[in-house]
């Protein structure tokens, strides 16, 4: 079953990787975002690692996707993303120069607050330069991602995706029902971003998902995730962000080529036309939505 995840940090990750060209040909990966992140979010040092993504999609032959209508070829595709608005460096023109280098979304904020807004925990909403850049990110038409951000942040997004009638996005974050983490999305917010036709992306940091961390209790605390998402959020608001290689091995899913057994798993409880939406056809929608 082919597959988008929206969030990996393969492109700065080290040692061995989850995600790789075999490990992506294994899983039967259809799209990969690669993240841009460094701890200190300079633009220099982002546009090294959009450098870097040239470099990788040309050795390994991924196929760049810029636009929408680049997912329709065969082939491992591979999308760039940007996580921590902190690269934009208080100027609306950078975010257009991370555009024109192939950006096509942008995390607002990491772990920390920044000129943009607040993180998870209890922060701030957007800054007023957040608005501004949300704003231009709908303008440019780049995918505007929650994750990582505050409860005020999520619903200043939510008003601005209501107002302007686009979708939004948590790229990697889980319910907060099921495991209380302020990482996790709350069931109100859950809804609000369905009824915004965005998406969340399953995220497989074992801390987000559940306290047994053997393979059988991650597999357990997934099922229950989904299940409790689809409840809330109905069938079109769950997608996957693995956080592969941002995240400690998972003992239930190590790498990228277990996916073809994960959702196997999956279809032995959900409807397969249920699988396959979260699997690609929810995340693709909403990247067709914005990014064409």
């Amino acid at each position: 079953m082919k597959y988008i995840d929206l969030h990996t940090d393969a492109l700065t990750g080290e040692g061995v990787l989850s995600v790789t060209p075999e490990t992506l040909r294994r899983g039967d990966c259809a799209l990969e975002c690669f993240a841009c992140f460094t701890p200190h979010g300079t633009l220099c040092d982002t546009l090294r690692l959009c450098d870097r993504f040239d470099e990788m999609c040309s050795s390994c032959g991924y196929k760049r996707v810029e636009r929408a209508d680049g997912l329709s070829a065969d082939g491992i595709h591979a999308m760039l993303t940007v996580e921590g608005g902190e690269a934009v460096e208080g100027e609306l023109e950078n975010l257009t120069l991370l555009y024109k280098r192939g950006v096509r979304l942008l995390t607002l904020v990491w772990n920390f607050d920044n000129n943009l807004g607040g993180t998870h925990g209890g922060g701030q909403g957007l800054t007023p330069f957040g608005r501004a850049v949300v704003e231009k990110m709908g303008e440019l038409k780049m995918l505007v991602d929650v994750s990582h951000g505050s409860d005020a942040l999520f619903y200043d997004v939510a008003k601005w995706s209501r107002e302007r009638g686009l979708p939004f996005v948590a790229s990697h974050s889980n319910a907060r029902a099921v495991c209380a983490h302020s990482r996790n999305l709350t069931d109100e917010e859950i809804g609000t971003l369905a009824d915004c036709g965005g998406v969340m992306g399953l995220n497989f940091y074992d801390e987000f998902l559940s306290s047994d961390k053997s393979a059988e209790g991650q597999k357990i605390a997934l099922i229950a995730q989904i299940s409790h998402i689809l409840k809330v959020g109905g069938e079109d608001v769950l997608a996957l962000g693995s956080d592969f290689d941002g995240i400690p091995q998972n003992a239930y899913l190590k790498t990228a080529a277990d996916m073809p057994r994960f959702f196997e798993d999956l279809c032995a409880v959900f409807p397969p036309r249920l699988v396959e939406k979260l699997a690609y056809a929810n995340a693709a929608r909403v990247i067709r939505e914005i990014i064409n």
